[in-house]
């Protein structure tokens, strides 16, 4: 009884934190809990009754099974409880979300006993996650004559599992909580610090509104003051769950003011209201509907015209605003999904049709999206076994085709990935569509809720359409201490086994490869035709096209090979000009955003679409400098549109690393790696060939808009900005402040400088490696004046580095390189004035492990300025998180400070920072009829 006792006391170790027993998952324990139910006269029957109906995660755990097995046994006799009868027995079953469960099911359904099989059908009709095997069972069986089967294959393919449901309630009552003033980001809702942790979700949910016990009070006040309403939380002033899109946080608001998804699973909760004056994030959005929650883009806050109908500006040149309708907290509002309308009592306050699209209701009816694609699948199937057309039960897709209308290139990966259109129907932005899946990504934070959320929906194995699928080590690589050792070696094992490449080899036969999640995805993304699921903001290719998503649709993509939305809208970016020598790509990238806003008058078009960028002459290292900031130009995905030389050179590159990762062990039994090498090497030669150039869009395509950058218009080095002490708190942290260098005049402080994430290559480091020695070779030695931390993306870069002599340089500067026979096992916390070579991750970007001291100021070439994200405010100063390029960031820590514009020309001076120039050639395709 040692694992039950053991059990027992983390109970009373959680009970001092405020906590209830951790959800039962080990089957070895719930065993032991099994045999004290059966005995009688145990002292901890009554305990052990509680824990096995109450306690046991559901799916496909080892515990999800035993209990299975358990309950079968009480229906069929072979086993009685007085407190579990047959009946309850079923009733426990049918909240077990399939894998074991159905397998059950299905046993008792197509056995002999005619009472217990129909008693197992009614259960069965209710259920939506079956997988081939069990299909396979239920068709064999109805050919068979099994009548059983019949009746089940007919309630399917009438889709009775989700007619049957409840509808949707037409009046929701709702009373406002505002969490912040500006964009939230999803650090407010899940801290990244607390990332260890997600996978405990009532654990985790201790850390919502970054722990801060007054708001979690406040919150709790009023739900106890509104007992009979749901809590809507609110961005005023700005948008929810930028960053990215972190399932925990959902879960977070959902544990909070969401709704119990079943009395017998405990700390799921399904369908949080969120919403934000200016909405919510593409990414995160995709998150709440997971949930059958809402998310509501309120307009609550508008911009202030004069008599003649023109905006009025501030002495700064930003829109002033004018409040449309309050909401502040403790606002009783109703969201009436008939009229799709939100009120104020009587008073009629905004349309909020997007939110409740049909699609979108279906998923508030089913308790989430994950029950509609799998009812869908299964209706599919029985419908085609009965040799029937299947009823129209779910809301038609919509399908948009504009005759005499060519297609932007998104529009074009949609419709080659389509699954289920109509045939020959050519569809445009705003079609709801199915789309096969050719790579995805599951990263090391979110892998854990991932693998929970496979086991959830009783997947075992990846979907045979997935070309390959890759889970990281990169958010956990700076800090290898005992919550991660004991997290991530589970993680990798049940990736592994479920047929992913991973990061860390389960049996330790390979180095661990802690290589920055998105640099990897691109690298096995071997076709620009790809569409990209990952489990981060970031996932934002510059081949294909890619979706940051969260945990649990990457669960599905890796489940099904399959995920669904709306063809999104698209921007096209193109370049004029030239740009000056001393200008890094890095500034490219901000002066988009910054030129963008002041062509549209301060609007983002970018929002919640694509950019479909024309960087012509860029290999897709590089582009991937812009296409990973468009998450930060909170565009729904991104898209590079190349040159065919240009491509084949990505392609090949990306080629060779792959097979590098095969050389060093990393392939798996079905030769997933090999299959990419193969696969890029077709591409290449339908490029070469002439067969299949590279994607381009239409010269007849739509855009929502066209935004020209003028390169001419970059002179000096440009920065991001969090404008900590911006007066209007809503326009801080926003990453929408670019300014150009000579902005802080040369004075301004610089405690810290970090080189790394995502946004650097090989091409970054070569830059570090080169300004160290021309600072030497003019002032005779390197001396910092503030510490600079570089990181490089990938273990690849830094043996590419070693054979170019670049990596000696860096260590002959260095103070500190990493050792990976003796990784860190606590987080630095101070810093010296000197470069530290850190191991190949996410390091200060992530924020979980490494930070900056309470109160720097940092200049880093990452991608978050979010308050707290790589640097939390001190007792005397707010930390800030500028963002640049590696130049920059290098001189900044050689100075101390901002360097001026003649100061970094000549640290520079020689210099080759990037080959792009716009292309000359034509990166669209002749016009087409449709």
């Amino acid at each position: 009884m040692n694992i039950y006792n053991d059990y027992i006391k983390e109970i009373e170790e959680r009970k001092a934190q405020g906590l209830h027993p951790k959800p039962i998952e080990d089957a070895e324990l719930i065993s032991e809990i099994i045999n004290q139910i059966k005995d009688l006269e145990n002292a901890h029957r009554e305990d052990s009754l509680k824990f096995f109906i109450y306690n046991v995660v559901p799916g496909t755990t080892g515990a999800a099974g035993i209990k299975a097995k358990f309950l079968k046994d009480i229906i069929i006799g072979n086993a009685v409880v007085a407190e579990i009868t047959p009946t309850f027995a079923f009733e426990l079953l049918s909240h077990m979300k399939g894998g074991p469960s159905v397998e059950v099911l299905l046993d008792l359904a197509l056995s002999n006993d005619e009472s217990v099989a129909k008693q197992a059908a009614e259960v069965l009709k209710t259920q939506v996650f079956l997988y081939d095997a069990d299909t396979a069972r239920l068709e064999e069986a109805y050919k068979a004559g099994n009548d059983i089967a019949k009746e089940l294959i007919e309630s399917y393919a009438n889709a009775e599992f989700f007619t049957k449901l409840p509808e949707v309630e037409e009046e929701i009552k709702i009373v406002t909580f505002i969490a912040g003033t500006g964009d939230i980001s999803t650090d407010l809702l899940s801290p990244g610090a607390d990332a260890h942790s997600r996978s405990d979700r009532e654990l985790h949910g201790q850390c919502i509104f970054e722990h801060n016990k007054d708001m979690q009070n406040d919150l709790s006040e009023l739900k106890t003051q509104h007992p009979d309403k749901r809590v809507m939380l609110i961005a005023e002033k700005g948008t929810m769950g930028v960053g990215s899109s972190r399932m925990s946080g959902v879960n977070n608001v959902a544990l909070w003011t969401g709704v119990q998804a079943s009395p017998y699973v405990p700390f799921i909760n399904i369908a949080p209201i969120i919403a934000g004056t200016n909405g919510i994030s593409p990414i995160f959005l995709t998150t709440v509907g997971v949930t059958g929650g809402i998310g509501i883009d309120l307009k609550n806050w508008v911009k202030k015209q004069d008599a003649e109908g023109n905006t009025i500006v501030d002495e700064n040149g930003d829109a002033v605003l004018e409040q449309a309708y309050s909401v502040e907290t403790g606002t009783v509002l109703t969201i009436n999904t008939k009229t799709k309308k939100l009120y104020n009592g009587d008073q009629e306050l905004i349309d909020i049709s997007a939110s409740l699209t049909p699609q979108k209701m279906e998923f508030i009816k089913a308790g989430g999206s994950y029950a509609v694609v799998f009812g869908k699948k299964l209706q599919t199937f029985a419908a085609k076994v009965l040799g029937v057309e299947a009823p129209v039960v779910y809301a038609p897709s919509k399908e948009i085709s504009v005759e005499g209308q060519g297609l932007t290139a998104v529009e074009k990966i949609f419709n080659k990935n389509a699954v289920g259109t109509t045939p020959g129907k050519t569809l445009h932005a705003g079609s709801d569509v199915r789309v096969e899946v050719n790579i995805v990504g599951s990263q090391d934070t979110t892998g854990l809720m991932t693998s929970q959320e496979l086991e959830a929906m009783a997947a075992t194995v990846i979907s045979p359409i997935v070309d390959g699928a890759y889970q990281s080590g990169c958010h956990t690589a700076s800090v290898w201490d005992d919550k991660s050792k004991a997290n991530i070696p589970k993680l990798m094992k049940f990736m592994n086994d479920f047929g992913l490449i991973t990061a860390r080899d389960p049996k330790g036969e390979y180095h661990a490869m802690t290589d920055v999640i998105h640099k990897v995805l691109n690298d096995i993304t071997i076709d620009d035709w790809a569409i990209i699921i990952g489990g981060d903001s970031h996932t934002r290719m510059s081949k294909g096209v890619a979706f940051g998503a969260d945990s649990g649709t990457v669960a599905l993509a890796l489940a099904t090979g399959e995920a669904t939305m709306p063809i999104p809208e698209s921007v096209k970016v193109t370049f004029k000009g030239e740009m000056r020598s001393f200008m890094d790509f890095r500034d490219v990238v901000h002066a988009t955003q910054q030129q963008m806003l002041k062509q549209f008058g301060g609007e983002n078009v970018f929002q919640g679409r694509i950019i479909e960028v024309h960087i012509g002459t860029l290999t897709s290292d590089q582009a991937f400098t812009f296409t990973d900031w468009t998450a930060e130009m909170k565009a729904k995905a991104s898209i590079c549109i190349s040159e065919d030389e240009t491509l084949i050179e990505s392609l090949e590159i990306a080629r060779d690393r792959i097979q590098i990762m095969i050389g060093k062990g990393m392939d798996n039994e079905k030769q997933v790696l090999k299959g990419l090498v193969d696969k890029a090497n077709k591409r290449i030669q339908e490029i070469k060939t002439g067969e299949k150039p590279a994607l381009r869009p239409d010269a007849n395509a739509k855009y929502y808009a066209e935004v020209v950058i003028d390169l001419d218009e970059i002179a000096e080095p440009m920065i991001a900005d969090p404008d900590v002490n911006n007066e209007d708190v809503s326009k801080r942290y926003t990453h929408d402040t670019i300014r150009p260098l000579s902005f802080y005049g040369g004075t301004k402080k610089v405690d810290l400088g970090f080189v790394g994430s995502c946004m650097v290559h090989k091409g970054d480091m070569k830059i570090l490696a080169q300004m160290l020695k021309n600072i030497e070779a003019k002032q005779g030695k390197v001396e910092f004046n503030a510490p600079l931390v570089v990181a490089p993306p990938t273990y690849n870069i830094v043996d590419e580095l070693k054979v170019e002599g670049d990596w000696e340089v860096l260590q002959k500067y260095s103070g500190f390189e990493f050792d990976d026979n003796a990784p860190k096992g606590l987080a630095r916390t101070k810093y010296e004035n000197m470069l530290y070579l850190e191991r190949p991750g996410c390091n200060l970007c992530m924020g979980n492990q490494e930070k900056a001291e309470p109160g720097d100021t940092v200049m880093a070439t990452s991608t978050r300025l979010f308050q707290g994200r790589v640097v939390k405010d001190s007792g005397e100063k707010k930390g800030e998180s500028l963002l640049s390029s590696t130049p920059v960031v290098v001189l900044s820590t050689i100075l101390g400070r901002t360097p001026t514009m003649e100061e970094y020309e000549s640290a520079v001076d020689g210099i080759v920072l990037t080959r792009f120039k716009p292309s000359q050639k034509q990166l669209n395709t002749e016009a087409v009829a449709l």
